[in-house]
């Protein structure tokens, strides 16, 4: 198969196919999933960020009596 018809069966642009392989072909496989591994884990801690952000906006807003 050539990278055209693979592409386009996974309907992705050319252009992500190439982005793709200049950043991933030197890794190893292991070392691919840990990097998918870190990427859930920050989305995962920049959520629990956001969710004590708000958290503290709400605390300081209750004790400035605006509700």
């Amino acid at each position: 198969m050539s990278v055209e018809q693979v592409t386009k069966q996974l309907s992705i642009g050319l252009s992500t196919w190439h982005r793709w392989k200049s950043g991933y072909q030197n890794m190893s496989t292991s070392e691919v999933r840990r990097l998918k591994e870190l990427e859930i884990e920050n989305r995962r801690l920049k959520k629990i960020v956001a969710n004590k952000e708000l958290e503290i906006d709400m605390l300081k807003e209750l004790s400035r009596g605006n509700f």
